[in-house]
């Protein structure tokens, strides 16, 4: 098994954080020689999952704050479905799910019937559709290092073997990247991007990916009005400030580019379409419940589900796949089932009346929704701090100003690199 360098400096990492408090790695960073070289700057992408850009008005999070008053900041529509793997993989392609192929968290494809996407799948397959950012740029030698993000494990482009032990055969991933595990902190997360950058010049990535879970989390659930939300705000907003106190120590110039996926909207008893009191069990089964339904009929019984299905009703609007209004960008690929059902935010599809209450929060809904927006924040000195976005930039958007910023051809893709094209200086 080939090790991973940026895994094995968590490692460290981990070992060390057992006898070194976090207040003290944050207020006595260690000086280095580093700082005393004249480095180009790195690009970071940094996602904080399910962060609403509302959040920021929190008052608990003055290092987001300061990096948003210092740059430029900006609520961002998300790809639908306003899910954690497609948008995450809409960010770093510029395509937006229909076309990408991740169009779901839980997928289905016709050509692979024995098999079924998670959020643990890692076979290139599911993948190959659409090109990371990071593989863009070691194409053209650029050096890049992820701190987890989802679909960075993948040998992109490969094959995997269907015997074992599935071997798989001419992938390619970004120079150092790391298996994602929740138990990692985000303290060793970090550190771990603090440490690639600590590198000589020659194997020092360029750009580097660092993701945070927790607020999306204690979303889910608490409900995005919570105390715990809340508290998950600073705390990664500590944990950002740890980034920034760290580069300084290195000497290190940064652009920083935080974004999350998309936001969160709150859930109850009170807000539950039930599915098998809306049509026959017998007549279908279901791929993915919650904000959204997605549904293939039992061959043979299309009629009884469309009769079903498309009866007006309250809180809820069905669509065959084809007939997704285009706003959504979404209903061609092979991988969407045949019946989309969408729920009016705050409300959720369950199979069957649930058994135990329903809380907390959720996402999926609608990208244009107010509660599912997400959070853009550019600061460094690529950056230009008078531009603003416009009302209508969306995160494949993004995809483009990241190549920008490495210095790497694009490849084609939906996003728009005239949206952001003044956000960088000339």
């Amino acid at each position: 098994m080939l090790i991973r360098s940026l895994a094995a400096a968590l490692l460290a990492v981990t070992a060390l954080s057992g006898c070194v408090s976090v207040q003290t790695v944050r207020s006595a960073p260690a000086a280095t020689t580093a700082q005393a070289e004249q480095r180009a700057p790195v690009t970071i992408l940094v996602s904080i999952d399910g962060f609403r850009p509302d959040y920021l008005k929190r008052g608990v999070s003055p290092n987001l704050n300061a990096l948003a008053a210092g740059g430029v900041e900006s609520a961002m529509r998300p790809s639908f479905p306003t899910k954690t793997f497609p948008n995450h993989w809409a960010i770093v392609t510029g395509d937006r799910p229909d076309r990408s192929g991740i169009v779901a968290n839980n997928m289905e494809d016709d050509s692979r019937p024995k098999d079924k996407f998670t959020m643990a799948s890692d076979d290139p397959y599911w993948w190959n559709e659409a090109e990371p950012i990071w593989i863009t740029a070691e194409k053209q030698g650029v050096r890049t290092a992820t701190m987890f993000w989802p679909g960075s494990n993948v040998a992109w482009g490969g094959t995997k073997a269907a015997e074992w032990p599935h071997v798989i055969s001419n992938g390619s991933r970004p120079s150092d990247w790391a298996q994602f595990n929740e138990a990692i902190s985000p303290t060793q997360r970090v550190n771990g991007v603090l440490d690639v950058l600590r590198r000589p010049a020659d194997i020092r990535p360029r750009f580097v990916t660092l993701y945070f879970d927790e607020v999306d989390t204690a979303g889910h659930v608490n409900g995005p009005d919570a105390a715990q939300t809340t508290q998950a705000v600073a705390d990664v907003d500590a944990h950002i400030g740890d980034l920034i106190v760290g580069l300084k120590a290195l000497g290190q110039p940064a652009n920083i580019v935080i974004v999350s996926d998309h936001g969160m909207a709150a859930k109850a008893n009170d807000r539950v379409i039930i599915l098998d009191k809306i049509a026959d069990p017998a007549d279908y089964r279901t791929v993915e419940t919650g904000p959204y339904a997605s549904l293939a009929a039992i061959p043979g019984h299309e009629k009884a589900l469309e009769a079903a299905l498309f009866k007006p009703r309250d809180h809820m609007q069905c669509w065959r796949k084809g007939e997704i209004p285009a706003r959504f960008h979404y209903g061609t690929h092979r991988r969407i089932p045949p019946y989309f059902c969408l729920a009016e935010t705050g409300w959720v599809f369950q199979n069957t009346t649930p058994s135990k209450p329903i809380s907390g929060g959720d996402h999926g809904w609608d990208d244009r929704a107010p509660e599912m927006q997400a959070l853009f924040i550019a600061n460094g000195p690529a950056f230009n701090t008078s531009f603003r976005p416009s009302a209508d930039f969306t995160n494949v958007d993004v995809y483009p100003l990241l190549a920008r910023l490495l210095g790497v051809t694009p490849v084609a893709s939906d996003g728009n690199a005239a949206a952001l094209r003044g956000l960088v200086k000339p």
